[in-house]
């Protein structure tokens, strides 16, 4: 398990080079709700997500043999870009394999990074490339199932139980883990009252079905949401959120971009479904927990396009 200290060195090891994003509580949301939210902008972070920080936290702990080497990531957006933009400003050669349906502005920004990225049928054909591209002596950068990786997702969680006033839940994106294992672990040691609630996307249920299973497996991808479409998660990470998250909640496609919708009119900031899914399941909570509920919001990035949102809102006939 991934204790208060690791986060704690991930956060002096990456201060300089990534963000202290903004917790600030939210007008909009909280009138929308019903309830007070406050809201942790990591779509302002380096590479509009949270990503940048698991990315550097491992990046920085390689070795010269291992930076001259290289590094390969997977990914279905966020965490390619993250990587290869925090390695180009390191200094360190990277590759990065994505599923064709991964958004085109993603491979555009890693390969304007300098990053060398290879395009695979699916999720599983990309993991498969990666083991052996790892094989052949790059240094894997794990989105998730790294204990550096997640230390570094954890310094979000840092952050926000410094910053935040009182709260009483918690929502955070669930793809392959991560970001939810990092921030519980750090709200754990400072804010142990909170509860923590995970969020997928129907279609993205890696880590909903590892909790029924008893463990990871693997998982179908249907979802339009490609940064949260992890074909399993693994065990580090399922033993994170079993421990420590109170309730993994899944909603559809459509209401996480309906969510997007609701953060720019409501909270004024632009939003992908990773992030806009926390909205229906916020309304949950609030349901189960009821008028006394605090909530806090870890926005986790607004990698969309305008051609993205407007295909998604017409897809799902969302106004």
């Amino acid at each position: 398990m991934i204790g208060i200290s690791d986060i704690e060195a991930a956060a002096v090891r990456i201060a300089g080079h990534v963000v202290r994003t903004p917790t600030v509580p939210s007008p909009g949301l909280s009138g929308l709700l019903g309830v007070p939210v406050t809201v942790k902008l990591e779509l302002l972070q380096r590479t509009g997500s949270f990503k940048a920080r698991g990315a550097t936290a491992k990046l920085l702990s390689l070795g010269e043999a291992e930076r001259a080497a290289g590094v390969v990531a997977v990914s279905g957006g966020n965490h390619g870009v993250a990587l290869a933009v925090m390695a180009a400003a390191l200094d360190v050669k990277a590759t990065v394999v994505m599923p064709r349906s991964a958004p085109a502005r993603s491979v555009e920004t890693a390969e304007a990074a300098g990053a060398s990225v290879r395009l695979t049928d699916g999720m599983d054909a990309a993991f498969a490339l990666v083991e052996r591209l790892r094989d052949e002596g790059l240094t894997l950068v794990h989105p998730f199932d790294d204990p550096l990786v997640v230390a570094g997702q954890g310094t979000v969680g840092l952050e926000l139980a410094a910053d935040a006033d009182e709260l009483t839940d918690v929502l955070v994106s669930i793809g392959g883990g991560g970001l939810i294992a990092g921030v519980a672990a750090a709200l754990q040691a400072r804010r142990p009252g909170v509860r923590i609630w995970g969020v997928e996307t129907e279609g993205a249920q890696a880590m909903s079905q590892a909790l029924a299973a008893g463990g990871p497996v693997p998982v179908a991808l249907s979802s339009i949401v490609t940064t949260l479409s992890a074909p399993s998660v693994s065990r580090l990470t399922y033993d994170h959120v079993r421990a420590l998250v109170t309730e993994v909640l899944v909603v559809s496609d459509r209401e996480a971009v309906r969510g997007s919708v609701e953060f720019a009119e409501h909270a004024k900031v632009w939003t992908e479904p990773a992030a806009g899914c926390l909205l229906p399941a916020a309304r949950r909570v609030v349901e189960r927990v009821g008028d006394g509920a605090r909530l806090g919001l870890v926005v986790c990035g607004g990698n969309a396009t305008a051609a993205d949102m407007r295909a998604w809102t017409d897809r799902f006939e969302v106004r």
